[in-house]
């Protein structure tokens, strides 16, 4: 059968080149140029690689017009609330959802891993008081390349899979200590009686003795099962969202043959960016800005004046054109969370004001501007008295076990190569 294919043709000189066209499973098609600069002498020009695949994948697929995502052919909304997130880690690390037997060897193992060096937790104390969780968490995961030397050359499937559980296991452990070492908390180390999520949150809340509470607000409180489940279906609805700009660090990093954990490291520091991880921060501090439901109108009118630099944070999308599927999920979330906490916060009424004011309004509808996973993540957060500086960190949390996947499925193709895009040179 002839192959599809695309011919250029440069209108300089009348020359014209043929590539192939391939065609995946799902989604759009490509043209491989991989040969397009030794046949022409000329580079593509892509910014921010809108138009390009850099890689081959089977783990995740995005269809954003029709607000489709899944995990190894699984749609989100069968997965987030309905499988455990580890169950949904082992999905994408090993291709298939887990036998019960499986999920239960893996979950204990999990627990066993969670704990860190004491030569790690002794590096915290080196950082200054105050410092970001992700910067401590970037400078831990680093950090543990030092602690197991023996990841940098890995030959076989096992030892594969050693290395990813290893570093799943233990980043709640940092996320969680980075805190309590930034606002000078005694630190607690995992407790392998508890579930992956739940223990999250005891190593976040509990004071030494085992008392557990909100840091903070003096108040002795157990961790409910609606926590543990809607912060599990956050770290779900995290996990993995195919070529985004961290992924493409991990992937990046990785094909040069740097030490897995230093991968995932880059990855960390590329989703700090408030145009990335740390989008569900600034959701927040513009919430508290608007202050209250009566100032919304007010702050709607001015998204839509194109003169005013205000811009609504945690709406649209650069992928998904209609709607936010994860953002669905979160939605339902907030409800419930809502309902059994019995929560009544002025912050929490300025987001539903806001949702509902634009989601009204022909000017967010007819430019596809519906909330996204950042705008219920950061509220849902806030709900579960999470500190606004650990939203990131928890994003890292959810997204180490797809980072692990794509870096795992770079690793074992036999086409990658190192990273080295080209340029447009336009200097003297």
């Amino acid at each position: 059968m002839a192959k599809n294919t695309m011919t250029l043709t440069d209108n300089r000189n009348g020359k014209s080149y043929e590539y192939n066209i391939i065609d995946g499973t799902r989604g759009p098609s490509v043209v491989d140029i991989s040969t397009f600069y030794k046949d022409s002498g000329m580079f593509t020009y892509d910014p921010g690689y809108t138009s390009t695949a850099s890689c081959e994948s089977k783990i995740t697929f995005i269809d954003g017009e029709n607000s489709e995502l899944r995990y190894r052919g699984y749609d989100i909304a069968d997965l987030a609330g309905k499988h455990s997130f580890l169950d949904v880690s082992y999905l994408l690390m090993r291709g298939k959802l887990p036998t019960p037997e499986a999920s239960k060897n893996f979950d204990l193992e999990i627990r066993h891993r969670s704990f860190l060096n004491e030569g790690i937790i002794r590096l915290f104390d080196a950082l200054p008081d105050g410092a970001h969780p992700m910067a401590t968490m970037g400078a831990a995961t680093m950090a543990l390349a030092a602690f197991y030397k023996d990841h940098l050359h890995l030959e076989d499937e096992e030892q594969f899979k050693m290395m990813r559980r290893r570093i799943l296991a233990k980043m709640p452990t940092i996320a969680a200590m980075a805190y309590r070492n930034s606002i000078g908390t005694p630190l607690i180390y995992p407790d392998v009686n508890k579930y992956f999520t739940e223990n999250f949150l005891y190593m976040l809340r509990a004071y030494p003795g085992g008392r557990m509470k909100y840091l903070g607000d003096g108040k002795n409180q157990e961790i409910r099962q609606v926590e543990i489940d809607a912060l599990d279906a956050i770290f779900t609805l995290h996990a993995d969202h195919e070529q985004n700009a961290s992924t493409t660090t991990v992937r990046n990093v990785g094909s040069t043959e740097a030490h897995p954990y230093v991968a995932i490291a880059s990855g960390i520091s590329a989703l700090w960016g408030s145009a990335h991880g740390g989008a569900n921060e600034k959701v927040m501090d513009q919430l508290k800005l608007i202050g209250d439901v009566k100032n919304v109108p007010t702050y709607i009118a001015k998204a839509k004046d194109k003169n005013d630099p205000f811009r609504l944070m945690g709406f649209g999308h650069r992928v998904y054109k209609n709607r936010d599927p994860r953002a669905e999920t979160l939605k339902g979330l907030q409800d419930k969370l809502r309902e059994e906490l019995n929560l009544d916060s002025k912050l929490l009424d300025v987001a539903a004001a806001v949702e509902e004011a634009a989601l009204k309004d022909d000017y967010f509808k007819e430019r596809g501007l519906y909330p996204n996973i950042d705008f219920y993540s950061g509220v849902i957060l806030t709900a579960l008295k999470i500190p606004v500086e650990m939203f990131t960190p928890i994003f890292v949390i959810g997204r180490t076990p797809g980072w692990l996947s794509q870096w795992s499925e770079l690793k074992q193709d036999p086409k990658h190569k190192i990273a080295r895009p080209r340029q447009l040179y336009t200097g003297n």
